[in-house]
């Protein structure tokens, strides 16, 4: 049988900040002072008024199940030891929203709106950190 890698993100200029701090187990997103505004995902001026004034601010990371779906069925045949997976969007409190897993959780567990908080998970042999979700209990 193969052996498939999963896909791992790519650091690029501008969203080596976040990964940088996802190794260190901190989230860092931008911030926009001229909107009082709360940006992600990294980009290099702010959105709706292209201000250059983006600055990195590290965050809690806690947030709300905004939304979740139970994939029963790999998107692929690299995810095929993770069904089920929890494939979900977190609210952060500070506002945006980021598209991640939940774990350390069954499917009956989930409910939207309920509180969750970060979950770092190393990959060194890809020199990345994910970001995954589990419920705050």
């Amino acid at each position: 049988m193969t052996a498939f890698e999963r896909p791992m993100p790519v650091k690029t200029p501008t969203s080596a900040p976040f990964w940088d701090a996802l190794a260190e187990h901190r989230i860092r997103i931008q911030y926009s002072p001229s909107t009082d505004a709360w940006v992600f995902y990294p980009r290099i001026r702010a959105p709706r008024t292209l201000a250059d004034d983006l600055e990195w601010r590290e965050i809690s990371g806690r947030g709300a199940l905004y939304s979740f779906t139970v994939a029963r069925r790999p998107v692929g045949p690299h995810f095929a030891d993770a069904v089920p997976q929890l494939l979900a969007i977190v609210e952060w409190d500070e506002g945006p929203r980021f598209s991640t897993e939940i774990v350390e959780a069954e499917p009956e567990e989930l409910a939207i709106g309920m509180r969750v908080r970060p979950v770092f998970h190393d990959y060194p042999d890809h020199d990345v950190t994910l970001l995954r979700y589990r419920p705050d209990r």
